[in-house]
């Protein structure tokens, strides 16, 4: 099968909650900008997951290469992760990784929604098994064209080149992870806690990616807490 290429999201909080609630994300969630990363109170609370969309330029590739031979191997600890095959897709990669790795009693997916289904289709897959598992979804691709269609800007088309990328930071059984469905494997970033999740994502995203392309602005963070 050919691979698909969609129309890519747009970074806003509006279109991004109602997408993660059509695909099965509680309702009780959504996101929300993180204006600047010097004033994170200012995000509401508590905080579950962090969504990162950032310029994907010389600097901040090659610094992801170099980085490669530092990523584990071994999944079976690891949080939900999915690869991206789909071209733009990696905003639904994104929020799908946000929403399967925030699940508890209080904030379950709904029941009968993608999300649900897709959980427990794919809990026993490896992430590329994960990635052919959503090619083959058509119900997908009418809900992410749907929504690709919303947002403050004129959506650009599917085969337009993007050189921008999303990708999501979750905790894990105490570790930061960054999941990144152009990689094998999640990327470990050291402890936090759940508490801790958006502050210790804030240092990775100024240290590991803000710093390596200083002229460059083109980074937008989102939250996902608690509905407002």
């Amino acid at each position: 099968m050919a691979p698909k290429r969609w129309i890519p999201l747009e970074s806003n909080p509006d279109v991004l909650t109602k997408f993660g609630h059509a695909l099965g994300l509680s309702p009780m969630m959504s996101f929300c900008d993180v204006w600047s990363l010097d004033l994170l109170d200012m995000v509401p609370s508590p905080r579950y997951a962090v969504i990162l969309l950032f310029p994907l330029t010389e600097k901040i590739l090659a610094a992801e290469a170099k980085a490669a031979a530092q990523q584990e191997t071994d999944l079976s600890k690891q949080p939900f992760f999915c690869k991206q095959t789909i071209g733009n897709a990696c905003g639904t990669i994104a929020v799908l990784h946000a929403a399967l790795n925030t699940l508890s009693d209080a904030f379950p997916l709904q029941d009968g929604s993608f999300f649900h289904k897709f959980l427990h289709k794919s809990k026993d897959m490896n992430p590329s098994q994960r990635a052919a598992a959503l090619q083959e979804d058509e119900t997908l691709d009418s809900v992410h064209e749907e929504f690709a269609q919303q947002g403050q800007t004129t959506a650009p088309n599917a085969n337009e080149k993007v050189d921008v990328h999303f990708i999501c930071f979750v905790e894990h059984d105490g570790v930061l992870y960054e999941l990144d469905g152009r990689k094998d494997t999640p990327v470990n970033h050291g402890s936090t806690t759940p508490a801790a999740v958006l502050q210790d994502s804030a240092t990775v995203i100024k240290e590991k990616f803000m710093a390596l392309d200083p002229a460059e602005n083109r980074f937008t963070i989102l939250a996902l807490t608690m509905g407002q």
